[in-house]
């Protein structure tokens, strides 16, 4: 057999592949900009320098990832692991050799729509021929007898559809733990502890988590057929949600993830990470290798980890497991935030639990993959406080002096240098969007699958658009979340929203007070300085904090999404060409479905014991 990873040797020449450039283009962008403004004056224009070079070296890394991955995608299969070229050789059925629980992690979702998922999931599998040797297993976390009392039963109608359905259909488990320490992770790691002897891999899903029978026999098939593989990470895409700003997201995923995506696929090989959903994991090698530790100390920074599903990932990667990232397997979603409101709220639990892994990233064993992994995910939120001191600094530097500076990249800048600092840092912020548009425009069948060339060009440039007004909001509410992590705030992880949401505007006012505060600061220090470039050059920034509020009520309304829909903007190809699972979820979640009681036996024998 093939190994399923490229060698050592060529593993750390992908690697450099990706380091020397961005390095590179840092350091060319930091000498660009000393050579622009000359030997600082002062001790502002010295702070303004030192953080235009680190925003723009991790803007550098994110360009270099779309370069890369654009490279990588024209290679096509000479750059693939092994396990991703099997993927498209394997059928997509039993083989009889091995058991797969198939596990719901619930907490005070709603039960209707996680229920209508599985039997959805249920009648996929049942196409792929008998699935006996798969069970659905729903752990559920919830504490509120209400929503259990719903659980247990639309698990006696999903019960009583599997009856009715007849034989080979997969089974159905259900367990409500009697606390839920350790939340997601513990509950799943007591299912591995206590019931995963019986089977060989889980697939794990969150409740808003959809997959097609042919994507789990695949995977399960890989898993069989590669034995060093301890996790296969599929790519789950937004879909299914209606608001104005959950169709701009699912758009906007669609169009951007791919190039990067297949660039860490490329660099990371056997180090992938598991990112905690839509996953396939070898049950005995996980639970006795991804115990997660409690880190020393209180909360927020100490204690149980929260985004504990990178931390699993590298110490199972630890043990000698290879993880491996599928970047075009298809046939698996998950839901998301439908507003601003609802995804600023995830962000800051997100946000949270990135931090954490400041106490995790040096234990000893990790390889350099599972590092880097933890690395990218602190520093993704490191940069907002980073952007925000830039842009104050570099707004009071500005008034100070007269000139924009390096607030404005070098575009007002005189000589070579200036101009050859604009030119880098417009192309290191444009590549990535550019360079994901350029990918679909080439092919004919991916412009098709965003409704055409036309619909595609006019929907990103909407897309665009939005983003310029978001982009000061979510980066000072990042940076708001960064300051309040280090200063002891401890976040509540509650039940996340997932339906469809109209934000009141008393909430939108209420919880964006600060962008609003923020907004109204740097126009009033705009209007005093009286240097119009300067308010020109800001004026996104402060329109974008002070209409945060409208945007969140706008974006938040379904009948927006609606006309946006029928308009033919930010369609995706779950639009253009929706899989069946999506048509049969949202045909099941309209309440079509009926389906009688069973025996009260027959659902006592589908839950676990307590």
């Amino acid at each position: 057999m093939l190994p399923a990873s490229p060698s050592p040797r060529m593993l750390l020449r992908r690697r450099l592949a990706l380091a020397l450039p961005t390095l590179a283009t840092a350091a060319a962008t930091a000498w660009l900009a000393a050579l622009t403004i000359g030997r600082p004056d002062g001790v502002l224009e010295g702070l303004v320098l030192g953080l235009f070079c680190l925003v723009m070296t991790w803007q550098a890394y994110i360009a270099w990832q779309y370069i890369y991955g654009a490279v990588a995608a024209g290679l096509g299969r000479r750059v693939m692991s092994t396990v991703e070229r099997e993927a498209g050789r394997v059928p997509a059925t039993a083989s009889g050799r091995s058991r797969t629980a198939l596990l719901v992690a619930i907490h005070a979702e709603d039960p209707v729509a996680v229920f209508a998922a599985i039997r959805v999931m249920a009648r996929s599998l049942a196409r792929t021929g008998d699935s006996r040797d798969i069970d659905i297993v729903v752990l559920s976390d919830t504490r509120d007898p209400a929503i259990a009392a719903t659980e247990e039963r639309e698990l006696a109608r999903a019960l009583a559809w599997r009856e009715q359905a007849g034989p080979g259909r997969p089974g159905l488990r259900y367990r409500r733990r009697p606390d839920n320490a350790g939340r997601k992770a513990g509950n799943i790691g007591e299912f591995c502890r206590g019931w995963g002897v019986a089977y060989d891999f889980m697939i794990v899903l969150d409740a808003d988590s959809l997959m097609s029978g042919a994507t789990m026999r695949r995977m399960i098939r890989l898993m069989e057929d590669n034995p060093r593989v301890g996790l296969i990470q599929t790519v789950s895409y937004a879909a299914g949600r209606d608001t104005l700003f959950a169709r701009i997201q699912q758009f906007a995923v669609r169009l951007y993830a791919p190039l990067s995506i297949r660039a860490l696929d490329t660099w990371q090989g056997p180090d992938g990470s598991y990112w905690g959903h839509n996953a396939i994991l070898r049950v005995r090698a996980f639970a006795e290798n991804a115990e997660l530790p409690v880190l020393p100390g209180r909360p927020p920074m100490g204690g149980e980890i929260l985004c504990h599903d990178t931390v699993e990932g590298a110490l199972f990667r630890r043990a000698g497991w290879e993880l491996h990232l599928l970047p075009e397997e298809g046939g698996t979603w998950e839901e998301m935030p439908t507003n601003l409101v609802d995804l600023l709220g995830r962000e800051r639990r997100w946000c949270q639990g990135n931090l954490q892994h400041l106490g995790v990233i040096g234990l000893p064993g990790l390889t350099a993959g599972s590092r880097w992994h933890l690395a990218a995910g602190i520093l993704s939120y490191l940069v907002s406080p980073l952007w925000v001191a830039f842009l104050g600094f570099g707004t009071a530097q500005a008034i100070a002096s007269g000139d924009l500076g390096l607030l404005g990249y070098g575009l007002t800048g005189t000589g070579p240098a200036a101009h050859a600092l604009a030119a880098l840092t417009l192309t290191i912020l444009a590549a990535p969007k550019l360079l994901s548009l350029g990918h679909v425009l080439a092919r004919r069948e991916r412009r098709r699958a965003f409704g055409g060339t036309r619909n595609l060009l006019a929907s990103a440039a909407l897309e665009q658009l939005l983003w310029v007004l978001l982009w000061p909001v979510l980066t000072l509410f990042n940076a708001g979340a960064v300051a309040a992590t280090f200063a002891g705030r401890v976040v509540r992880w509650d039940t996340q929203v997932r339906d469809d949401r109209q934000v009141p505007w008393s909430e939108a006012v209420r919880l964006q007070a600060d962008a609003l505060l923020a907004g109204t600061l740097l126009t009033v220090a705009l209007a005093l300085a009286g240097d119009i470039l300067l308010a020109l050059w800001m004026a996104p920034v402060a329109l974008g904090l002070l209409t945060s509020p409208v945007m969140s009520v706008l974006t938040s309304r379904a009948d927006l999404g609606a006309r946006a829909r029928r308009r033919k903007l930010f369609l995706t190809i779950d639009d253009t060409a929706p899989a069946p699972e999506l048509r049969d979820l949202a045909a099941a979640r309209a309440g079509i479905e009926a389906a009688p009681s069973p025996h009260p036996e027959t659902l006592a024998a589908a839950s676990f014991p307590r």
